[in-house]
């Protein structure tokens, strides 16, 4: 099948031009949000996105935490902060979609610019500073949408800390947001892992992120999945105690990872739109350069739980084979967002019909079989 995008948007959106990353951003999600509410499941609209770029087989359904999923490749958090293109991502493929990261307090985020494309190493720098219209938004906009079309893959909401709320006041803060948003996510993500919210990483220690999964747990009366994202840059000793913390804290599940902050190995040394070099500048890198890392603590996880935990894998997934790679090392569900900004609306399609030829490769009856492979062999 012809990629329109890889073929004639792409060259243009990625070339020398010093295009406005967060501002091309904004185009996208004002576009995919129109089309979510203008398609229905009849018209020729949705129609055509489901021929272009859905891929359906039962043998990439996925089921974890009573949930079904069609298939285990999800849009990852940062993509739709406010959902308002919620409606339309089943029909470019996903069989998951994690909304947000929203916050109880709406906030403009970080100063601009502050979302950047390092083009050399398949990589997006960002320091947006969870800006977002807030929970009560949110929650308003999907009860709209689910009442007149309920949601036709199982949806995420991720949760983060305001910034206006001090740091001992954040397990009150997340609290706030999960009974706005209760009613309207399938499984719900504790983002303490940001690096662009001041102080925030550090309530990834146990006794922090004790505290704000016992106040979420305190409030979630229709027992909704509870997860954490953790940062790629945590010692392996930081990792373990959060699994633990997990296992014994009754946490649902751990996505692994988000943005990192390391600079190491990159090979574009300055930013086109502003000059400065990558190094000095803050943010988390996503993409390329954070794949083997979130590969190697996934492995890790699944090692130290005998796969007992279920594990979103996301960093650096451009191609069924690092989709492959990820599920095999104990991923239950990948998610991709760097990935699919560089490779377009058709990548998805691509990645399920390669997940389909490894499940072929390998015999195996389904992806649930290839979870944690790498494992057993």
């Amino acid at each position: 099948m012809k990629d329109p995008y890889r073929q004639f948007l792409r060259p243009v959106l990625f070339s020398g031009l010093k295009l406005d990353a967060e501002l091309l951003h904004g185009y996208a999600i004002r576009t995919l949000s129109y089309l979510g509410r203008l398609g229905t499941e009849s018209s020729w609209q949705t129609q055509w996105m489901q021929q272009q770029f859905c891929f359906t087989s039962p043998r990439l359904s996925q089921s974890c935490w009573g949930l079904t999923f069609p298939n285990p490749v999800g849009l990852a958090a940062g993509f739709d902060k406010d959902g308002e293109a919620a409606l339309v991502w089943p029909w470019l493929g996903f069989g998951l979609a994690e909304l947000g990261t929203v916050t109880r307090h709406g906030q403009p985020g970080n100063p601009t610019p502050r979302l950047f494309r390092l083009v050399d190493d398949g990589a997006v720098l960002n320091r947006m500073g969870f800006n977002n219209q807030g929970a009560t938004a949110l929650a308003g906009r999907l009860e709209q949408y689910w009442r007149d079309r309920p949601a036709r893959i199982p949806m995420g909401i991720n949760l983060g800390k305001s910034k206006v709320t001090p740091l001992a006041e954040a397990a009150a803060d997340y609290q706030a947001s999960f009974q706005l948003l209760q009613p309207y996510g399938d499984y719900f993500v504790i983002n303490v892992s940001s690096p662009n919210t001041p102080g925030l990483r550090s309530l990834q220690s146990v006794e922090h992120l004790g505290e704000i999964l016992t106040a979420l747990r305190a409030v979630n009366n229709s027992d909704k999945p509870l997860l954490v994202k953790i940062a790629p840059d945590l010692a392996w000793a930081d990792i373990d105690a959060i699994v633990d913390l997990a296992i014994t804290g009754g946490l649902a599940g751990i996505i692994a990872t988000n943005t990192t902050i390391a600079r190491q190995g990159l090979k574009t040394q300055r930013l086109a739109q502003t000059g400065n070099l990558v190094a000095a500048e803050a943010g988390g890198i996503s993409g390329l350069p954070l794949q083997q890392r979130s590969t190697e603590i996934i492995r890790h996880i699944y090692s130290r739980t005998q796969g007992t935990l279920p594990i979103i894998g996301v960093g650096g997934i451009f191609t069924a084979a690092d989709a492959w790679e990820k599920i095999t090392a104990g991923a239950s569900l990948v998610q991709t967002y760097t990935g699919w900004l560089y490779e377009g609306p058709w990548m998805v399609r691509r990645l399920l019909t390669g997940l389909l030829t490894y499940l072929d490769q390998a015999d195996l009856a389904g992806i649930g079989d290839a979870v944690g492979l790498s494992h057993r062999r």
